[in-house]
């Protein structure tokens, strides 16, 4: 299947084919906690697991706790444990998680200042659909 790339460019992966490896690191970044976690730990400080429970409003400990080992064994990001009583554990970006935390920090901050267009363009949306039916024909009769 040609998609128009030269794979050798790219060490014989293609992200549009089924089977390519990089579409599971790209299905873990895409992820919204995954997302936050790499934005909240992009500055570089390590941070405890509570720590980052209480930055990511609404996750739960199992989800952050899957997020966490996911980063890990892909190398985005490194666990330390303290042996401490309690224990202490902290989480840290590798060199790999820095670099993608980068472009995410990007993304958020995108999301961020265009807020106020996306949310007019939904709302010019919904409007322009609740008139419309199902089957496209416009509800509003002349």
């Amino acid at each position: 299947m040609d998609t128009g790339f030269d794979l050798r460019k790219h060490g014989g992966v293609d992200v549009f084919l089924r089977d390519c490896p990089t579409r599971a690191v790209l299905e873990l970044i895409a992820g919204k906690w995954t997302m936050l976690v790499l934005v909240a730990l992009e500055d570089g400080r390590p941070m405890r697991f509570a720590e980052l429970r209480r930055r990511l409003d609404g996750v739960t400990p199992k989800v952050l706790t899957q997020t966490l080992r996911a980063l890990e064994r892909e190398g985005l990001l490194t666990r330390t444990l303290y042996p401490t009583v309690p224990p202490r554990v902290e989480y840290r970006l590798t060199g790999l998680g820095r670099e993608v935390g980068g472009l995410i920090q990007q993304i958020t901050d995108w999301s961020q200042t265009n807020i106020a267009a996306i949310r007019a363009a939904r709302r010019e949306f919904d409007a322009r659909t609740a008139r419309c039916s199902p089957s496209g024909e416009s509800r509003i009769r002349s």
